[in-house]
């Protein structure tokens, strides 16, 4: 059983006995880490291809995130943390990594919990993994989970949200298979049950099974790369050097979505519906 398989069973047994919305919760202050290491080629491979990633040689900017939210969930579903892994929600994202990053590469990660935040919906926990190369830190990503409990607050979204223009243009259309959750998570090691059948989303609360978000989010930067190249003329690796991500909506399976995008800004649409927005930065030129 994989080091993720076993971090969710555990988050099944001990999320009962944990209480959202503690006032006087307190987070771990331990971390947790992996030895340097590559980026196996097998699992590496169907990441790309699911999501969409053509560029070689280059390690897509969301991939570290898969290799560390073993990690993240280690933390998250430890004695000591104060909420409830089940059903937490994935809110937002903020990627950056400050080199271009290779497969070959030995990466040491690490995941820690950062920040308790009030939310007009519950409380909201920030997770850290950084990556480091021969010591120097080389990447970063910081995570929005919620915890829904009442608050009988109004208190404002987290900051940092993407600015997204209204009425971006439509740049492609995409057809997402029913099997999606499943190619997915049989690529990043993510096999929420949410994401693989109606029935396991129907435990859940959910009328169908639903896209993950981290696959969401990296279509879109396979998406904005490829039309960074044609407008470069030739593919340019690692022009991306950041993302922010916001979760605006679940996206149900099946579906037909829209990929829209101006500038640094982009979103997801479909059903009368926006399930993501975001923003990118580039490399100085």
């Amino acid at each position: 059983m994989s080091s993720l398989s076993v971090s969710l069973l555990r988050g099944a047994v001990t999320s009962p006995f944990k209480r959202a919305g503690r006032s006087a919760a307190v987070l771990p202050t331990g971390r947790a880490s992996l030895p340097p290491a590559r980026s196996a080629p097998g699992p590496l491979a169907s990441y790309s291809r699911v999501c969409g990633f053509t560029e070689p040689g280059v390690l897509p900017l969301t991939y570290p995130h898969v290799l560390g939210f073993p990690l993240a969930m280690r933390v998250m579903t430890g004695r000591t943390f104060p909420l409830p892994v089940l059903g937490l929600v994935h809110t937002w994202i903020d990627i950056t990594r400050h080199r271009v990053l290779h497969p070959e590469d030995r990466l040491e990660l690490t995941a820690y919990a950062a920040a308790l935040t009030p939310h007009r919906r519950g409380t909201e926990v920030t997770m850290v993994t950084e990556a480091r190369l021969a010591g120097e830190p080389v990447w970063e990503s910081r995570s929005g989970y919620l915890s829904r409990h009442p608050t009988g607050t109004t208190t404002a979204p987290a900051a940092g949200a993407a600015a997204v223009p209204e009425d971006l243009p439509a740049v492609a259309e995409w057809q997402l298979p029913g099997d999606l959750g499943r190619r997915y998570g049989a690529a990043s090691g993510d096999r929420n049950p949410i994401h693989l059948y109606p029935l396991t989303a129907r435990l859940f609360g959910f009328p169908r099974h639903i896209a993950h978000g981290m696959w969401t989010v990296a279509r879109c930067l396979a998406e904005a790369e490829t039309g960074i190249g044609a407008e470069a003329g030739a593919g340019e690796p690692g022009r991306i050097r950041s993302v922010r991500a916001d979760f605006r909506a679940p996206l149900p399976l099946p579906a037909t979505v829209t990929y829209a995008a101006a500038g640094a800004a982009f979103e997801v649409r479909g059903g009368g519906r926006v399930h993501l927005t975001g923003s990118v930065t580039l490399d100085a030129s």
